[in-house]
């Protein structure tokens, strides 16, 4: 087990199914911490799988309550994925969310690459367009000026090449 002590943080980010829980419990495992997770999931299990616009401010103070109660180094997702699914589902991110998502960013963004086989679940809807949904997350972090790596190969690529970009980061 290999650790790194924060003051940064870690953020896996990138369309749906393209691993990401699973890379971040992964990486906390190697790094003995725990994931901060995705309070979009529960909160959808509670609304019965429907959302509307209404519902993006609740997600994001919830992910920001979440993402503050957590001291680990591995973060399944932060606002900035708030930030993109705003934007793609309802045209709009209230400017609060995109100003707090610029200003808490991430010291390491890993983008996880659309190239791995698409995986259904009950809250995945958007399979057919998780390339346009990659080009946003590249959109949004450029614009927000963070600093990313693109993650992509097979499963063991994957975590070798999110490892090694950790430590380059940790590195600085």
């Amino acid at each position: 087990m290999e650790t790194i002590t924060p003051p940064f943080r870690v953020v896996l980010t990138g369309s749906e199914s393209t691993g990401k829980s699973t890379l971040a419990l992964d990486l906390a495992e190697h790094y003995g911490t725990v994931v901060c997770g995705e309070f979009v999931r529960d909160y959808l299990d509670r609304r019965g799988g429907v959302l509307d616009a209404s519902d993006v401010e609740p997600i994001a103070r919830g992910q920001i309550a979440l993402e503050d109660a957590h001291e680990g180094l591995i973060f399944d997702t932060d606002l900035v994925s708030t930030v993109v699914y705003a934007r793609h589902y309802y045209d709009f991110c209230p400017d609060w969310i995109s100003e707090a998502a610029r200003a808490r960013r991430a010291g390491l963004y890993l983008l996880l690459d659309v190239d791995v086989p698409w995986v259904p679940d009950a809250q995945r809807d958007r399979g057919h367009l998780r390339e346009e949904i990659h080009a946003l997350f590249v959109q949004t972090l450029e614009e927000f000026g963070a600093g990313y790596v693109t993650i992509r190969g097979t499963w063991d690529e994957r975590r070798r090449r999110a490892i090694e970009a950790i430590a380059r980061y940790a590195a600085r």
